[in-house]
């Protein structure tokens, strides 16, 4: 079910959307404010955001950059007829499409769908396979030597966005901000803990990975060929966190 964030001020508008909307089988959240609503980005992760420019508290244009610091969730934006200027800011901003007020259901409905769609992974890539384990994007399924891998939901995301990032690093704080939201960007013993989750469940050897590589006080690099000759060894440094004595957001660790 594609889940959907409206952010609005305006009680009858949050009203109408939810009760269309759930009609239309999305799963629907509202937020009255900014701040609300960049708190439910993160912590819900929706599939895409309807947003009105007008909020009581900050711009738009502030929740649209707020996102789009950590965030490519697709933002549909909600705005009055004669705000050209602002509704070029809010695209400019990072915004992905616009619906004029007063709006029809439908027109809202085609824009919602086309975000989604585009939003979706390509049908022609999104399966990626090492000599280990092979990775299916589109059905969130991961197998070695033919049977499946139990991932957690959080041990998911970071595999994911790995994956869609191979061969490029990707930083620590866009990892932490992209799983765990903005507010944990400086919890790098996070990554660490997880990552050891995954090594143990992916790699052949977990102590010498060979496809989820550590660049050391950088971030990761996931590598679907292994490292070349002479590579991994700052992965091999990394010690393994005592896996037993975190405490962390979302869900239990010991899966």
């Amino acid at each position: 079910m594609t889940r959907v964030l409206v952010i609005d001020d305006e009680p009858p508008i949050l009203r109408a959307l939810r009760i269309n909307l759930a009609a239309r089988q999305y799963e629907v959240s509202v937020a009255a404010d900014g701040a609300s609503g960049l708190a439910a980005v993160a912590s819900e992760r929706p599939d895409v955001v309807i947003l009105d420019l007008g909020l009581p508290d900050m711009d738009g244009t502030e929740v649209i950059r707020g996102v789009r610091g950590w965030s490519a969730t697709p933002i549909i934006v909600l705005s009055a007829a004669g705000q050209e200027s602002q509704k070029v800011a809010a695209l400019d901003a990072g915004a992905d499409d616009y619906v004029t007020k007063p709006f029809g259901m439908d027109e809202l409905l085609a824009r919602l769908r086309a975000a989604v769609r585009r939003a979706s992974p390509a049908p022609d890539e999104p399966v990626v396979v090492t000599p280990a384990f092979t990775v299916d994007l589109a059905a969130k399924r991961v197998t070695a030597a033919g049977r499946d891998v139990r991932l957690t939901p959080t041990e998911w995301q970071l595999l994911e966005i790995l994956v869609r990032h191979s061969g490029r690093l990707v930083s620590q704080r866009q990892l932490l901000a992209e799983v765990w939201g903005p507010q944990y960007e400086t919890e790098a013993n996070y990554l660490r803990v997880y990552m050891a989750h995954l090594r143990r469940k992916l790699e052949p050897d977990p102590a010498r990975p060979r496809y989820l590589l550590t660049e050391p006080g950088m971030g990761y690099r996931f590598t679907p060929a292994g490292p070349a000759a002479g590579a991994g060894a700052s992965a091999r440094r990394e010690s393994s966190p005592a896996l037993g004595a975190q405490s962390l957001p979302g869900e239990d660790c010991s899966s």
